[in-house]
């Protein structure tokens, strides 16, 4: 099987790794912090000190980061992953950036005659280990179908989008919805709280209901007592990171989005509770305080 490349190895890329493990491939790991790479070196990932040096011994390279900042640094930089990727190589970044940066940055391959794909993933640690995360997919549709089988390796489903940007674009959308769809569900559990019903059943009530979904299925249940993780799936920062994303591409597009205006506004509202090193379903808590009941 071909040598990967994988460049971060946070919260995704932890989880990530294991996947194309899994499924034969040798897989050559870099991180800011190495002592974060340490499970994944113990199961048999191999280290590289640096993207260029993870590009330089494989075929196929995928980075997932925290922000456009972060991606650029990575593929572009002077140890970057474009200054150690053979010819005929790919790159394919899974982080959820604007558009304009995945273009900016394909641009820049492309002039290399290197190739780049954006692969944003949908799903917290928990889907992909379960094999249920989505990739949406932007570029070249060439370079994309010599490289679906190892997307497929770390997700089952996989959507081709259309060119650079149009991937990026998709996940800001997705994620728009599914954050709102997770502010509304703090909305409704903390009305019918005000209303006398018990928060453990009204959380049940909405998972049974037609208004249940995936994300609620597994997020939900933190706002019960005891139950908000140590380890957020993605804290109020992170999140509205993605959602201020939304707001400016909505502003560059002209396209209205007053229902992502007001979910970034409660997590201001997290944040200015000091809420925001949990996950952002402690969105809950503030329409409780707000209520006069938290």
């Amino acid at each position: 099987m071909e040598r990967i490349g994988f460049v971060g190895l946070g919260a995704m890329g932890s989880v990530i790794v294991p996947r194309l493990m899994g499924a034969g491939y040798t897989v050559v790991g870099w991180n800011r912090t190495e002592a974060r790479a340490r499970p994944l070196l113990d199961a048999g990932m191999r280290w590289a000190p640096s993207p260029r040096a993870v590009a330089e011994q494989c075929a196929v390279v995928f980075s997932i980061v925290t922000d456009g900042q972060a991606v650029r640094e990575v593929a572009l930089g002077p140890d970057g992953v474009l200054r150690g990727l053979p010819a005929g190589g790919v790159y394919v970044d899974m982080s959820t950036v604007d558009p304009e940066v995945s273009r900016g940055v394909a641009a820049e391959f492309g002039k290399a005659g290197r190739a780049m794909l954006e692969a944003p993933i949908s799903g917290a640690p928990p889907t992909v280990r379960e094999g249920k995360a989505s990739l949406m997919v932007g570029g070249d549709p060439a370079v994309y179908e010599q490289v679906r089988p190892v997307l497929l390796a770390i997700a089952p489903r996989v959507l081709y989008v259309g060119p650079h940007g149009t991937a990026c674009a998709m996940k800001l959308a997705v994620n728009l919805l599914l954050m709102v769809e997770v502010i509304a569900f703090g909305e409704a559990v903390a009305l019918a709280e005000k209303a006398g019903v018990e928060r453990k059943t009204a959380v049940e009530a909405i998972l049974g209901s037609v208004a249940a979904s995936p994300v609620l299925t597994y997020r939900g249940p933190f706002i019960l007592e005891g139950n908000m993780p140590d380890q957020p799936l993605a804290d109020v920062n992170l999140q509205q990171k993605d959602m201020l994303l939304v707001l400016e591409l909505a502003r560059r597009l002209g396209s209205p989005v007053p229902l992502a205006a007001a979910a970034n506004e409660m997590m201001n509202a997290c944040r200015g509770l000091r809420l925001d090193h949990l996950d952002f379903v402690a969105a809950h808590r503030v329409y409780r305080k707000l209520g006069g009941e938290g």
